[in-house]
């Protein structure tokens, strides 16, 4: 049962990052954009997935995670590819 209120936690909070990227890619622009709050976001995952793993609970929770944490991740990617283009 706890399992399946982590996985709500983790879409919930995981469900904002699709529509980012999305606006982060058309816009081609850091407006709006905190770099800080997303390495934050960004590090938020990568102890929850040290915590699965230190605590041997290696199941398909962890997959959520994963996916959130390559969807910051690309999110980061483009803030970089953005502000590059807008130095331009």
């Amino acid at each position: 049962m706890e399992d399946i209120f982590e996985v709500a936690m983790i879409l919930c909070f995981g469900i904002s990052w699709p529509v980012s990227i999305v606006k982060s890619y058309k816009s081609r622009s850091t407006k709006g954009k905190s770099i800080i709050f997303l390495v934050f976001i960004l590090l938020g995952y990568t102890c929850g997935i040290l915590a699965k793993i230190a605590s041997g609970s290696i199941n398909y929770v962890l997959i959520f995670y994963l996916i959130n944490f390559v969807m910051v991740f690309f999110d980061i990617s483009l803030y970089f590819r953005n502000k590059r283009l807008e130095n331009q």
